[in-house]
């Protein structure tokens, strides 16, 4: 579809994630996209007769494209090894004596090259975008040098011309403290604020930082010096908060307007009344919850008390999260944590949007917004959050344009007997 065709998406039923406490759900519905945008929802008896290129969803439902708004997708190697070994037995801190844990990824991907990074990503961005994603962000943090995390800025945003997404990237400066500066973390966070911060704002390679608040990782005063240069330099911030104990994670974030607060298994109510007087969004993260085997759960109701937004997302990250599906993060979200299947969706969609300071643009199907679009086999659109393993997309559309078919399309098309549609495998090939 060229940018300046007008297309009539008609015959389906969409979830507009736009107000109110359900779905926001248009039935026997039309969708006039125009530039990219979305121009008009609504009815389909009402929708243009002429003038436009009509695609017929033969009933589908239509939800705004998901978005996994919390990533640490770019890495070099895996921790399988790691998996095992703590399946028979061993600790955390066992394997990071032994050269394991997140230092095991610093070195892998310091040892790699932009391109190995970019190609080892690849196949987990399309995991995901088989999942109904069309807006991924990405953190870097497993550089712990300079030159590395600017590598691994570099390779996500590269990611956006090989696999069709929407790429927002974090500097995840605060992730861990360095091996060469074991003793002295003050130093790197120094270096860090005058060396690396400048650099990320002036190439434009990040929109927002990050940091690990943990007694294992940093301080509330280093990651409050650090909020402080970011905020100069016009990069909003995100928190990883009360992950692991109570920390004042959910205040620092509050205090520093960050855009959200994620983890948050810890988290008090008071923390929850904070975040929701400074707007800042929870991304709940059950893929490391299950790879952890935690047993503190998210305060899903003092969130839902205090009317916080909550996301959800994926982590997916080499150590603690190997997840590349949201509709499984989706679907963890609420057996492990109570959300409801529309909680969930929301969570995916305009909460999301919202955790990326981008739901004036995405999130929801309404006018005036990108028309990034994931349609479904589905009866409904709890149906998302309720199977485990299977991914019912029929196809994705990312500002207007068809971008990319589903797994079980792909193995129709091949099956024995059946006619092959050379121009849509040929796309295929290249997405």
């Amino acid at each position: 579809m060229h940018d300046e065709e007008t297309l009539l998406l008609t015959n389906c039923h969409v979830a507009s994630m736009a107000g109110g406490s359900g779905y926001g759900a248009v039935h026997d519905a039309a969708l006039l996209i125009d530039n990219g945008k979305i121009r008009w929802l609504g009815t389909r008896s009402d929708a243009p007769r002429t003038g436009v290129r009509r695609i017929d969803l033969g009933g589908r439902w239509v939800t705004p494209g998901l978005i996994d708004c919390h990533t640490h997708l770019v890495f070099g190697g895996n921790r399988a090894g790691e998996f095992e070994q703590r399946l028979k037995g061993a600790s955390y801190e066992q394997i990071a004596r032994a050269g394991g844990g997140i230092m095991s990824t610093v070195a892998a991907t310091r040892a790699s090259t932009e391109e190995e990074l970019i190609k080892g990503a690849i196949p987990r961005l399309r995991s995901l975008a088989a999942s109904g994603v069309t807006t991924i962000e990405i953190k870097s943090g497993y550089g712990l040098d300079l030159q590395s995390e600017l590598k691994m800025l570099r390779a996500a945003r590269e990611l956006e011309s090989k696999v069709p997404m929407n790429v927002v990237t974090t500097f995840l400066g605060l992730h861990a403290v360095p091996p060469e500066f074991a003793s002295r973390p003050d130093d790197y966070v120094e270096i860090v604020i005058k060396a690396a911060l400048p650099v990320v704002a002036e190439e434009r390679l990040a929109s927002a930082v990050d940091a690990y608040l943990e007694t294992i990782a940093f301080s509330e005063e280093q990651v409050e010096r650090y909020f402080a240069a970011a905020t100069a330099l016009g990069l909003k911030r995100k928190l990883h908060a009360d992950q692991l104990a109570s920390g004042n994670g959910a205040h620092l974030a509050s205090r520093a307007k960050a855009l959200s607060a994620d983890h948050l298994e810890y988290l008090d109510e008071a923390g929850a009344k904070a975040m929701a007087s400074a707007g800042v969004a929870a991304v709940l993260l059950p893929g490391a919850f299950l790879t952890l085997r935690e047993t503190k759960v998210p305060p899903v109701d003092l969130l839902r008390a205090a009317g916080v937004d909550m996301a959800v997302a994926t982590d997916c990250n080499p150590g603690t999260s190997p997840m590349t599906s949201m509709l499984l993060a989706m679907n963890l979200g609420c057996t492990l944590f109570g959300l409801t299947p529309f909680e969930a969706l929301k969570g995916a969609t305009i909460n999301a949007a919202k955790a990326l300071g981008h739901d004036d643009e995405i999130g929801s199907i309404e006018p005036g917004k990108a028309a990034d679009l994931a349609v479904w086999d589905v009866a409904g659109p709890a149906e998302l959050s309720y199977w485990l393993g299977h991914s019912p997309l029929h196809t994705r559309f990312k500002g207007g344009v068809e971008v990319g078919l589903s797994h079980r399309e792909r193995i129709a098309e091949l099956e024995p007997g059946r006619r092959v549609d050379q121009s849509r495998v040929a796309h295929e090939a290249r997405v």
